[in-house]
Parts: C-alpha cells; sequence; structure tokens
C-alpha cells in the first residue's frame, strides 16, 4: 500500500486545522447571535417583577408563558389580535403591490435600450442608498398635502401605508429582478410575439414563470422589512388610532412611567414565529434567488 508524501500529508493536516478553526468560529457566532432569541424565549415564561430581578435566570414556571400569552391577547387597550390581522393585510396587499408593479417595471428597463431606460434605472439603484429618516418627515407632509388635495386621505389608512412601503420596497426589487431578466433568453419573447402574443401576455406567460427564484426572494425579503418595520407605520399610521401593526403594538407595552417587561418579550416572541417560520422554509429560495441575480 503506497504512502501519501510527507509534504501533502503535512498540507492536508494544515487544511484540516484550519477547517476545524473555522468550524468553531462559526458556531460561537451561531451562539452570540442567538443569544438575544434566546433571552426573549427564557423571560417570555416569568413575571415582570422575576425578569428585573434576573433576566438570565432559568424561569420557575413555563405556563407562565401562557398567562402571558392570553394576558396580551385579552389586554383592551393594545388589541393584539387586531394588530396581528392589520400586519398580514398591510404585508399582504404591499408585497402584491411591488412584485406586480416592480416586475413589468424591470421587464421594461431591461428591454428598452434606450437612453432614458438607463437613467431611470441609475435613479431607482440611488434611491437605495438615501436614508428614510432624511425623508420621513416631508413624506408626512406630502401625504398629508396630497391627501387633503384629493379628499382621499392617506394617513391613517391601509391604502396610505400600501402606497408608502410600495414606494420603498420598489428600488430594491426592481435592482434584484433586472439582474436576473437579463439572464432570461429574448429569443424566448420574440417566439411568443411570432405565435400571436402581445405584450402582456408575453411577459405573465413567458417571463414571469421564469422569475420565480428571485420573485420568491424579493417577496421574502420584502415581507421580512415590512412585517417587522416599526417607522413608517408610527409615522403613516399613528399611534392615537385604533390601526396598529404588531411593532406598534409590542411597543404600546411600553409606557412612560411603568414598562411590563412580560408581555413586551412575550408580544415580541409571538411577533417572531411567523418571520422564522417562513424563513426556514424559504431559505433556499432567498439563496438560490440572490446568487442566480448576481451572476446573470
Amino acid at each position: 500500500m503506497s504512502q501519501i508524501n510527507p509534504s501533502v500529508q503535512a498540507k492536508l493536516n494544515r487544511a484540516g486545522r484550519r477547517r476545524m478553526v473555522g468550524e468553531v468560529l462559526v458556531m460561537l457566532l451561531f451562539l452570540l447571535f442567538m443569544v438575544p432569541f434566546f433571552l426573549v424565549v427564557l423571560n417570555s415564561a416569568k413575571t415582570s417583577a422575576e425578569i428585573i430581578n434576573s433576566p438570565v435566570a432559568w424561569p420557575g414556571n413555563w405556563g407562565q408563558m401562557f398567562k402571558n400569552i392570553a394576558t396580551i391577547f385579552e389586554s383592551p387597550i393594545v388589541r393584539y389580535t387586531s394588530a396581528f390581522i392589520n400586519s398580514l393585510i398591510i404585508t399582504v396587499l404591499s408585497l402584491a403591490a411591488i412584485a406586480f408593479f416592480s416586475a413589468m417595471a424591470a421587464w421594461v428597463l431591461v428591454r428598452n435600450k434606450k437612453g432614458w431606460s438607463t437613467a431611470l434605472f441609475l435613479m431607482f439603484v440611488s434611491a437605495m442608498v438615501i436614508p428614510f429618516q432624511v425623508v420621513m418627515f416631508p413624506l408626512v407632509q406630502w401625504f398629508r398635502i396630497i391627501g387633503d388635495s384629493l379628499r382621499l386621505p392617506l394617513l391613517g389608512t391601509y391604502h396610505g401605508i400600501i402606497f408608502a412601503y410600495l414606494g420603498f420596497g420598489c428600488s430594491m426589487t426592481i435592482f434584484i429582478l433586472h439582474g436576473f431578466i437579463k439572464g432570461v433568453p429574448l429569443e424566448l419573447e420574440e417566439a411568443a410575439t411570432i405565435d400571436g402574443c402581445g405584450q402582456v401576455r408575453t411577459f405573465f406567460n413567458v417571463v414571469l414563470p421564469l422569475l420565480m427564484p428571485a420573485f420568491v426572494t424579493v417577496l421574502i425579503l420584502n415581507g421580512i422589512w415590512i412585517w417587522n418595520d416599526y417607522l413608517l407605520p408610527l409615522l403613516v399610521l399613528g399611534t392615537s388610532g385604533g390601526m396598529k401593526t404588531i411593532p406598534l403594538a409590542v411597543a404600546a407595552f411600553a409606557g412612560a412611567f411603568v414598562k411590563q417587561w412580560d408581555l413586551i418579550l412575550t408580544s415580541t416572541l409571538l411577533a417572531m414565529i411567523p418571520i422564522i417560520v417562513l424563513f426556514l422554509f424559504a431559505q433556499r429560495y432567498i439563496i438560490k434567488g440572490m446568487v442566480e441575480g448576481a451572476i446573470k
């Protein structure tokens, strides 16, 4: 039986040690990033006094978590069930609007070779680097002015917050889909045109099915952002009205003088569960769509 060259064996040993060190570092980083989630789960099974006394101690009674959940849903002030329904409606309708308009816009910008399409695409890309804090107060003023002019209120309404998410979510979505559509062969669209398909039918029957990996990616990324967003709903919906999203409902348990830490952390855990489940089932689509969109 032939022996391995000592120099080759030394290289293999060094590669094995480097791999082991890398795996240990990855595990340590994983544990570090999981500490906040672990503390939320741990403290959601405690009373507020127990959390204040020892936030890292093990819960004495895990059944306290179910008592906290019952208190959250029975609260007449926060109305957590209504906030959950509001978040679900806003997220679904916003995603539908962003996906519908962004996909068509990206397709038009790719297939038109004129100078205005490149300039418009660069405008969308540049909008991605503008901090939201720069435009948030002018946004509220413009929403108030436009709503008064059209006699269609935009503040404190579903259509107002959905319109805002459409404006802020289109830039990244168009950027991702633009790179992916470049990899779609133009010959497929030309063949569809020869067969008698118009532009609308060509887009929905030929182009859109090929965009599914990137399409699912942008839906998931935008869905996580919209579901967890706090600042934009705070500005557009406000806190005094009855329409709240889940982040606003969670913040409602933190008063000016009293903070109900047990309810804050338990409601935070409830808000995290749908996104965690969605990400676990769809993470392969996120990675596939991002990689394919980057190389095309």
